[in-house]
């Protein structure tokens, strides 16, 4: 199967999961936290499979390659005339 069909028998299943959840929603009533975080995760799945359908278009744009942080230090002259969060500057008093 391609990706194509694979995504498609997906969405099939998922449009039978969210007809019983919405059945099964009528039946015991949507106030209950169970009910509602099943509708939630069925939700949540609809929104990932398309997302998952956007990235396997043929047209999609490639993520970029991710950029290595090197694991030594910076150089303490970056931060000289820096601010402490929430405390000021270095020279000054906190307000």
């Amino acid at each position: 199967m391609s990706v194509h069909d694979d995504l498609s028998s997906i969405q099939r299943s998922l449009d039978d999961l969210t007809r019983s959840v919405a059945r099964l929603e009528q039946q015991l009533g949507s106030g209950g936290l169970e009910v509602r975080r099943v509708r939630t995760d069925t939700d949540h799945l609809r929104d990932s499979v398309a997302l998952l359908r956007a990235a396997a278009a043929p047209d999609a744009p490639r993520r970029p390659d991710l950029v290595t942080i090197p694991d030594t230090p910076y150089d303490g002259s970056l931060w000289t005339d820096s601010d402490d969060e929430g405390l000021g500057a270095r020279d000054r008093r906190a307000p």
